[in-house]
């Protein structure tokens, strides 16, 4: 389309979205305008406050660089500023402005409420300055707020949000755009030059610097992984997705997180490859779909319920549980040493690689929250500030459905046998003699309880740290009083 500005320019604001196909903003400064800059905007000090892992940081960066080259494709250069943290951003967002001569800024909504707050005060700050502001829906592929009860509400529970998701897109099937023509080239080497800040390096945050070249970030790899999940393994992911020994998982989840990849370009390989997906509902395509819809419903949950992304409980009775304080514990459990096998593999997993099996983060989140009673927030704080997908709406939604403060809260019956959970799902230990080299040698009968082993005493591994009886009944009844009390 041709621009309708052609004497204008613009700016793109990129935050979660690092992407130049199906990104909707960009898509929209490039049709109106004549001449697009794109700018993405640093913030260690916000990132701190909120515990984005350095390995997050580390794929950002790297996938900037990519960014960076997409965007010259469309004559479009992408300016990377750094700032301490949110508050500092409306200033830097219309200086940026007023130097490039632009009228208007887009950028794609974030729905989490600190992001709000941000977006709100840089509408104000360029509307002083005479600048229009443009916060576009794009994160979702249903926009969130659009999937609503038959009283105009937004759903609380899983099940009948998606029922009412998939009636809304088969109406109106919302799928990925390519990248936008490109627009006409300007010179602006001397006054904005295209460097990445040295001051975007993570060194600012109190963590080891991480590497996460192990993901890649060229656009075809991307492209690549989607597609050959889809053709490959997609058919057979109702049955392998819960075996973390098994490549049943997409592992696309850290794109997703930073907006390499888009939730409608999921969604159209699935329909791309399987026309008939969303018919059979038992089949691995769907089954996946299901997974994209739960990313959505926490997304939508977050817009409509700002206290879910300020520390609060979706359930307010569940603020009166008495959770324990017990450094030493949490400790253990961080550090892989719970003398539950299963628990263990998978927390030393998220140390190492920044990334964690989906059913890992299920059993582990129960054990942190019911086993030992310790607050959700703990465990959250600490999945963020080490996954390379961290992120708030899903990671929230997580902990909060396996600590029954959620949605869909099961507080007398979510509670995860964690080793009947490492019997079912690695039934072999095959994953858990990949992190756990202590019990490399134990026989596969003793696998998952190594303490009743003949040869336990020979192991430099730790007996259970909770009997998990006891420790179930505690958790419940810990509830129990929350509610009466309240």
């Amino acid at each position: 389309m041709t621009a309708t500005n052609s004497s204008n320019r613009c700016l793109m604001w990129f935050r979660a979205d690092l992407r130049t196909v199906d990104n909707t903003a960009l898509i929209q400064a490039c049709q109106k305008y004549h001449s697009v800059l794109a700018v993405f905007i640093a913030t260690p000090e916000q990132w701190a406050s909120h515990d984005v892992a350095p390995i997050q940081i580390d794929f950002m960066r790297r996938r900037l660089a990519v960014l960076q080259s997409q965007l010259a494709e469309l004559n479009i250069p992408l300016r990377i500023e750094a700032v301490a943290d949110f508050n500092a951003v409306p200033d830097c967002l219309t200086t940026l402005a007023h130097d490039w001569q632009a009228e208007h800024v887009f950028c794609n909504k974030q729905y989490e409420w600190n992001e709000r707050q941000r977006d709100m005060a840089a509408g104000h700050a360029l509307a002083e300055a005479g600048i229009k502001f443009s916060a576009l829906e794009d994160t979702c592929v249903l926009p969130a707020g659009s999937v609503l009860t038959r009283q105009g509400e937004s759903f609380r529970v899983y099940t009948p949000f998606r029922r009412e998701w998939l009636r809304l897109f088969q109406q109106s099937p919302a799928l990925a755009q390519p990248v936008p023509q490109p627009v006409s080239p300007y010179d602006c080497a001397d006054r904005f030059g295209s460097v990445i800040e040295t001051n975007f390096e993570p060194s600012w945050m109190n963590y080891p610097m991480a590497d996460s070249s192990r993901w890649p970030v060229e656009e075809n790899s991307i492209r690549d992984a989607l597609m050959r999940f889809c053709i490959e393994h997609i058919a057979d992911y109702g049955e392998q997705r819960d075996f973390p020994a098994v490549e049943g998982t997409s592992k696309l989840s850290p794109y997703l997180a930073i907006g390499a990849l888009s939730a409608r370009q999921c969604v159209s390989a699935i329909l791309h490859e399987y026309p008939h997906a969303i018919e059979k509902q038992d089949a691995g395509p769907f089954v996946w779909l299901n997974e994209i819809i739960w990313r959505e419903f926490y997304r939508h949950l977050i817009e409509a319920y700002p206290k879910v992304s300020r520390a609060q409980p979706f359930v307010g009775w569940t603020r009166q549980v008495t959770w324990h304080s017990d450094k030493a514990a949490l400790a253990r459990w961080q550090q892989g040493e719970t003398g539950f096998p299963i628990v263990d593999a998978a927390m030393r997993q998220l140390k190492a690689t920044g990334w964690m099996h989906n059913r890992l983060r299920m059993i582990t989140a129960s054990f942190l929250t019911k086993d030992l009673l310790i607050h959700w927030q703990a465990g959250e704080q600490w999945f963020m500030s080490h996954l390379i997908d961290g992120d708030l709406a899903s990671n929230n939604g997580g902990w909060q459905w396996a600590a029954s403060t959620g949605t869909d809260a099961q507080p007398y019956f979510r509670v995860f046998n964690p080793t009947t959970q490492g019997k079912k799902f690695d039934p072999n230990g095959e994953f858990i003699r990949i992190w756990v080299k202590e019990l490399e040698n134990v026989p596969d009968k003793y696998i998952h309880t190594p303490h009743e082993w003949s040869g336990a005493a020979s192991l430099e591994y730790p007996t259970p740290m909770v009997d998990h009886k006891l420790a179930r009944l505690h958790a419940i009844e810990a509830f129990k009083q929350a509610k009466a009390t309240s």
